[in-house]
């Protein structure tokens, strides 16, 4: 089914508590110590390349379809939908759906989207940005209501369940991934076809614009890939690189193999290792470029931007036990959250700034909790249709972010709010 970085331990986690949680699992049922054995074992060296290579690195007869999230303003806004530039004097504001990580969580943002789509209110979206198990919906996000029964199959039918399901130990120590990473690339492979890349491509070229978020482990940075553009070129080469995106952005590290994306730096080809995009960029809305500058969108550029959390963002309270792992699970927890909400208070202060509609939504403290271990196929449902009625019922955006300290505890999520100037209630 969906996405992969869900949480062995908690559907809260992402990447980092991913990782944690398979660590945890193998380590309770002996895998590491039997590993330990096995020490002779080792992986071949990979091909060294120098940063000099990196900065020169192209995809081979692909020109312009990534750029580092953290380049320059202007370097970024001609590289990522320049359509949005050519909008400024339009009659309707274009949309922009961020989707964030999550894990199994992301059957929350499907369930926001059917639902959204059976409201009668969802936009057609001018952007789509994923990251994580995001990346997973965001093609689904982008194509629109034709593809929701395949998104809601892809969280609620049970097929995420055997992304976990053949655990491999000896990879704790001697390979790239506890679970490898083939049968998320058959999940990815069997959702995404020529046919919707020839859906994706023909919505490319009329200035819509569909990007997704890996972390280039060896830079140490995040990459914004534009699949529009990578769609465009229409070929079996296109297609596996399409795949290989998705399947990198949702592949945390530890939990599945890391994705090999071949390039060409300085005539020679060398391997990029690229992982979850979540490990750099939780959800990605804003480059960092406008984010952590003064940088100024187009003039005249009217814009609503919704950011859907496939997750928790409130603090949530509890007495953690003085043991390594809880402490481990709690910290990183605490640090996933921080990340979010730091991205999210920094994109309402921008929108604030430059007149831009801001709209958010996650699952609210309220909500029904008792997920289950991994892709929990019954946990998934139930979010899922909590996402749903939320959607539906049109009471699911609020147009600030959440106030920080005890009064998130009290506060309804789901309370109607007025938009700022210039956004779009739903």
């Amino acid at each position: 089914m969906s996405p992969p970085i869900s949480t062995l331990v908690a559907p809260r986690s992402d990447a980092a508590l991913s990782a944690y949680g398979a660590l945890r699992r193998l380590r309770r049922s002996g895998l590491i110590l039997g590993a330990l054995i096995f020490g002779g074992c080792s992986t071949a060296p990979r091909i060294s390349y120098t940063a000099a290579d990196e900065t020169a690195a192209v995809i081979p007869n692909m020109a312009d379809v990534r750029v580092f999230a953290d380049v320059p303003a202007a370097r970024f806004r001609s590289a990522v939908c320049p359509s949005l530039n050519l909008a400024a004097g339009s009659a309707a504001a274009p949309t922009y759906l961020a989707l964030s990580g999550g894990g199994a969580d992301g059957a929350y943002g499907a369930g926001v989207l059917n639902g959204w789509t059976a409201s009668g209110t969802r936009p057609e979206f001018t952007v789509v940005s994923g990251v994580s198990t995001g990346a997973m919906i965001a093609p689904f996000a982008f194509l629109g209501a034709s593809y929701d029964d395949m998104l809601r199959q892809l969280y609620t039918s049970g097929i995420a369940e055997s992304l976990l399901a053949s655990p491999r130990p000896l990879n704790v120590l001697f390979g790239s991934g506890v679970f490898g990473n083939q049968p998320l690339r058959e999940l990815v492979a069997r959702y995404v076809d020529q046919a919707m890349l020839a859906r994706i491509a023909a919505e490319y070229g009329k200035g819509r614009c569909l990007a997704v978020v890996t972390t280039d482990l060896d830079a140490q940075r995040a990459v914004v890939w534009d699949m529009g553009r990578i769609a465009s070129y229409g070929s079996p080469v296109a297609l596996e690189l399409f795949r290989d995106v998705l399947t990198a952005s949702a592949s945390s590290p530890v939990v599945f193999a890391p994705v090999f994306i071949e390039v060409e730096a300085n005539d020679r080809s060398v391997q990029e290792m690229h992982v979850d995009g979540g490990v750099t960029a939780p959800v990605f809305t804003l480059p960092e470029a406008f984010l952590l500058s003064s940088a100024r969108p187009e003039r005249g550029l009217r814009l609503n931007i919704y950011v859907l959390i496939n997750g928790e963002i409130d603090p949530d309270f509890r007495v953690v036990p003085e043991r390594t792992v809880d402490i481990a699970g709690q910290t990183v927890s605490t640090m996933i959250k921080g990340r979010i909400r730091s991205v999210i208070f920094r994109t309402y202060e921008f929108a604030q700034e430059n007149g831009l509609g801001f709209n958010l939504t996650y699952i609210s403290p309220e909500r029904a909790s008792g997920g289950g271990v991994g892709f929990d196929t019954a946990y998934m449902r139930r979010i899922y249709e909590y996402g749903y009625e939320r959607a539906r019922s049109g009471r699911f955006w609020q147009t600030s972010p959440p106030n920080p300290g005890p009064s998130v505890l009290s506060r309804s999520s789901d309370r109607g709010a007025q938009p700022p100037s210039g956004a779009q209630a739903t």
